[in-house]
């Protein structure tokens, strides 16, 4: 009989290795929810801080990835001033291990515009300081390279302008990422920029940074050939009252403020003469005072002619013509002449009354109408008596800022209606209704006026080909100490473009410029500008030049003495 042996715990082993596989693929199974848990807790960590967090303070501890500070772009989107992580170096004196001539030597090879006696001072100071703010990495790499240990470099957040000097006086700058605007749009509108809920999104200026480079490249370019004290210009939307240009020349570096305190406007860098200065602006004031009269129902007729054959003489005073026509003229005449006995009489016959209501509604009586904190308000005369009207009429006696003027050039020629300048990119419905001071009627017969002193008259030389500009011109001589100084001049020329369907006001103005040849006057210092403004930035502005389209001018023209036998 055979016997069978069985070797025991053959079936045990095989439930053992079942239940190791089992336990693995539990611990498995576990590590696995776990790390799904984590991520899940992580991702939901992350999407509450990048999305909700910044909303819950007011600074930017909660809100990493939120700027301290809006960074502020121009209308299509460019740079104009961003909060940045910046280096810098600093010094601590009592650290110091090599020479501090010897260094003061080397950091101003490496920083050549501060004196070398400065990074001395503060080599040898009793305490902490800076030596550089807002340092390049090839300095710091370069200061490192030294290797004393006396010198640090922390990282702080800056304030910078990408753009440096363009549109500075528009900008103005900030001590730093949180600190209050100093001027500008950093001023204006601080509370927009450091709201924690806006704060992410950039802030879009009205202005077209390619424009405003033209504009303060054409300036500056005038300012030289001229030799002027001072220069400065504006692009105006007609429609909207967005600042698509503002310059002032002299201009300064908001990334290298220096200390002006003390300067009056007049000499400070930091001025904007735009909104800050007050210019009597002389005949470009003419326009207006003669639509004011349309509008009053004084010039009915553009054929009407008034004497201009001798000065006229009010109250101890004599108004002359700086090119004397000796004859009677029309109202084509005193615009495309620039008489001022012409429009002084018409101003006389209208009366006070209404130029000071159009003057008023035009703002001129009130602060420079724009967001900035640092404006100006017009200079209104404390006694309109006759000769005041009069003298009032072509600019003489009344002192407004440039801006001022834009405005008022908007609704000369854009059916009427005035609206506050702003330096905000306006949404299409959040462009404010504005007011009426002049009729659709005689707003059309000023766009025919204006382009005939550009075609005809003293403003040829801002004839821009193909971009049917009108405008005009006006060369006051300053005051000074009581009296007009008669070789200081602020010349100016006043327009828009193009005139068949305005689009843009451009500004320009020549501070005490000298001009060649002897010619001072806005013909030939501030109206060449415009040309040259206006040819380079039409077409950058969806304005492109067509010499087969101008404005009807044809009914006026006849009107001019001669014309008839020219044609």
């Amino acid at each position: 009989m055979a016997t069978i042996i069985v070797q025991p715990g053959g079936p045990r082993a095989g439930r053992q290795r079942v239940n190791l596989t089992a336990m693995a693929h539990n611990r498995l199974m576990l590590l696995l929810i776990l790390f799904l848990a984590i991520t899940t807790i992580l991702i939901g960590r992350l999407f509450w801080v990048g999305i909700f967090a910044h909303g819950t303070g007011g600074d930017g501890s909660l809100g990493p990835f939120v700027p301290a500070r809006a960074d502020i772009v121009d209308r299509n989107g460019v740079p104009l001033a961003r909060t940045m992580d910046a280096y810098s170096v600093s010094v601590r004196p009592s650290k110091l291990i090599g020479e501090p001539a010897e260094l003061a030597r080397k950091l101003h090879e490496i920083f050549p515009d501060e004196a070398e006696a400065t990074f001395y001072k503060k080599l040898t100071g009793k305490g902490w300081a800076y030596l550089r703010r807002r340092a390049l990495p090839e300095q710091v790499a370069a200061v490192n390279a030294l290797g004393e240990i006396g010198i640090e470099f922390p990282r702080e957040k800056e304030r910078l302008y990408p753009q440096r000097t363009l549109a500075a006086h528009i900008l103005g700058f900030a001590p730093n990422s949180k600190g209050v605007g100093g001027m500008g749009a950093e001023a204006a509108f601080n509370d927009r920029l450091i709201d924690p809920a806006l704060r992410g999104k950039p802030f879009a200026l009205s202005i077209d940074s390619r424009v405003q480079g033209a504009l303060e490249s054409e300036l500056y370019t005038q300012l030289v050939q001229t030799r002027a004290k001072g220069a400065g210009g504006i692009i105006l939307d007609v429609n909207t009252g967005e600042v698509i240009a503002m310059a002032s020349i002299p201009v300064f570096d908001p990334n290298k403020l220096q200390n002006y305190a003390g300067k009056r406007c007049s000499e400070s860098p930091l001025c904007n003469h735009m909104v800050q200065a007050r210019y009597e602006l002389g005949s470009a004031f003419k326009p207006l005072s003669i639509a004011a009269a349309m509008d009053a129902g004084v010039v009915t007729s553009m054929s009407e002619r008034y004497d201009a054959t001798a000065p006229l003489a009010v109250a101890g005073f004599r108004i002359k013509d700086d090119h004397p026509l000796g004859r009677w003229i029309n109202v084509p005449e005193i615009l495309v002449h620039s008489s001022n006995i012409g429009t002084a009489r018409i101003a006389d016959k209208m009366g006070a009354a209404p130029l000071q209501k159009l003057f008023r509604s035009l703002d001129f009586d009130q602060r420079a109408p724009i967001e900035f904190n640092e404006r100006a308000a017009g200079l209104w005369p404390s006694n309109w008596g006759r000769i005041t009207s009069m003298t009032v009429s072509y600019g003489h006696g009344i002192a407004v800022t440039p801006l001022h003027l834009a405005t008022a050039y908007a609704a000369l020629v854009n059916g009427g209606m005035w609206r506050p300048a702003t330096v905000r990119k306006l949404r299409p419905q959040d462009v404010p209704q504005g007011r009426r001071v002049f009729s659709a009627a005689t707003s059309a017969r000023m766009r025919q006026l204006l382009r005939m002193i550009v075609s005809a008259g003293t403003g040829r030389s801002a004839d821009a080909k193909g971009f049917r500009v009108g405008g005009k011109t006006g060369s006051a001589e300053k005051p000074q100490e009581g009296r007009y100084n008669k070789t200081s001049l602020v010349t100016t020329f006043a327009s828009a473009f193009p005139m068949d369907n305005p689009r843009y006001v451009v500004v320009a103005i020549m501070d005490e410029a000298t001009g060649q040849f002897g010619l001072r006057t806005a013909a030939w210092t501030a109206a060449p500008v415009v040309k040259r403004v206006i040819e380079r930035t039409g077409p950058m502005l969806g304005i492109m030049p067509d010499e087969r389209r101008d404005v009807d001018i044809s009914d006026l023209m006849p009107l001019l003495h001669g014309q008839k036998e020219k044609e």
